[in-house]
């Protein structure tokens, strides 16, 4: 059975239809999805980006329902949009997330055609902890060598669990009650974990062959130094990636978490982001425009 949510936006890019339904991810397994965006596929000739999303939450919170501000605007950026109601810790610590994320993205890269056209560019996309398992799985992706990523979306990606950076020292966030330390404490059961790339890309030896990376962060945002240093990781490995560090004051990584987010202040700029990214894989354009957008240095947008 599926059920049926409105988007609380009265603008026309924004009524798209929001489809909550259960997927078969292996033959005993189901996951639970919000689907959003266009209701039925175009014209074979029309496809949209199709966004396998995950949530905010440290790893051991969040729902389709406190994470639905991102992948709204992603679909008033015009694409289609699965979020994924992926398992927490600590009840379903590292490797469950990582495994069921995949098994999703196979899930959608398979039934792509019917989700957002013939031929539709596939994409991940995720923030805070949801960003991990993005980079998590577009790394599986490439190691299974399919399915072939168009792209990722990093918002403020959780991606080191040794939390040594400056941005999280000016915003105090200790070891004790900071809540991205105790998310890395339930999600990691054995020490050992740490060191695994699809538990800590940032940690990640091997970055070759990944796809073009939109990544976001924010002056204010606790996580901003890690998921910078992770672009320039990908850069010197050669690899294309676009990151702007929006100024401000973004709220970020908690304001994820509040579905009105999308309204927020912040909120154009990023769907502009999105626009952007996406156009660089549509239309004839698409060689010169992503050249442009992936030569640029990070910058920051107002």
């Amino acid at each position: 059975m599926h059920s049926l949510h409105s988007s609380s936006s009265n603008t026309p890019a924004a009524r798209s239809q929001e489809v909550d339904k259960q997927i078969n991810i292996s033959p005993s397994r189901t996951l639970g999805v919000r689907l959003y965006g266009r209701c039925s596929a175009l014209a074979a000739s029309d496809p949209a980006p199709l966004v396998v999303h995950f949530h905010a939450g440290a790893f051991v919170a969040g729902s389709l329902d406190t994470g639905s501000c991102i992948p709204r605007l992603l679909a008033q950026a015009g694409a289609v949009v699965m979020s994924l109601d992926y398992p927490l810790a600590p009840a379903q610590p590292f490797p469950q997330a990582v495994e069921a994320g995949y098994a999703a993205l196979v899930w959608a890269w398979k039934t792509r055609h019917k989700l957002a056209g013939k031929g539709a560019p596939i994409f991940v996309a995720g923030e805070e902890a949801g960003g991990n398992l993005a980079a998590a799985v577009a790394l599986m992706a490439r190691d299974q060598q399919e399915p072939a990523l168009a792209g990722q979306i990093l918002l403020s990606p959780m991606l080191d669990p040794s939390m040594a950076t400056a941005s999280l020292r000016c915003a105090d966030a200790g070891s004790v009650g900071c809540p991205w330390a105790d998310g890395w404490h339930h999600y990691l059961s054995r020490l050992e974990q740490a060191s695994h790339p699809y538990a800590a890309p940032g940690n990640a030896l091997r970055l070759s062959a990944l796809p073009p990376t939109l990544l976001l962060t924010a002056r204010d945002d606790p996580l901003r130094d890690e998921s910078l240093a992770y672009a320039e990781r990908l850069r010197g490995a050669g690899r294309l990636v676009h990151a702007t560090v929006l100024p401000g004051p973004t709220g970020w990584p908690g304001s994820y978490l509040q579905p009105a987010s999308h309204e927020a202040a912040w909120a154009p700029a990023v769907q502009q982001q999105f626009s952007a990214f996406f156009v660089g894989f549509s239309g004839r354009a698409a060689t010169e425009f992503t050249r442009k957008l992936f030569s640029s240095p990070s910058v920051s947008v107002s």
